[in-house]
């Protein structure tokens, strides 16, 4: 997969206007970004990126959620009582939401939480394991989230 990620830098001198745009070019797959971004970060135990219809394109070892699972959460960040009646649901273990936006899930079930966030095409799903706290799997799974947004995923 090749993708671009772009940068307009804008600036007004007088009545002119300079425009700068830097490019940079990159190649990593969907597995890369599980294992490289998510998972090297030592802020997530178990990630998953999928696509809107639930198909999984990458997972961590071990981490076998489902098809429908993430159909599921998915429907979830529009109509967030789907989440609140019924928990998450991810690799057959059922969590507790806890909050969630159009771009964002959270639930937690023992020590396990889980982040979740949402792309215009995909799905980053996370889960974490105490000391890690809910704001240091936050951070990598949004940072992921918005580098995929600016890449048009």
């Amino acid at each position: 997969m090749v993708e671009r990620e772009g940068t307009d830098l804008h600036a007004r001198n007088g009545n002119r206007e300079n425009y700068l745009v830097v490019t940079r070019q990159c190649i990593m797959s969907w597995q890369d970004y599980v294992d490289k971004q998510l998972l090297a970060s030592r802020c997530v135990n178990k990630a998953a990126i999928a696509g809107h219809d639930g198909n999984v394109w990458a997972k961590s070892d071990g981490f076998e959620v489902s098809k429908e699972e993430i159909a599921k959460l998915v429907q979830g960040f529009e109509k967030q009582e789907l989440l609140t009646s019924s928990g998450v649901t991810l690799a057959g273990n059922r969590y507790i939401y806890l909050s969630g936006t159009d771009r964002v899930i959270r639930a937690k079930l023992g020590k396990v939480g889980v982040h979740c966030m949402k792309t215009q095409q995909a799905v980053v799903v996370s889960l974490y394991e105490d000391p890690i706290q809910p704001q240091q799997a936050a951070s990598v799974v949004e940072k992921l989230g918005d580098y995929l947004v600016s890449c048009g995923y």
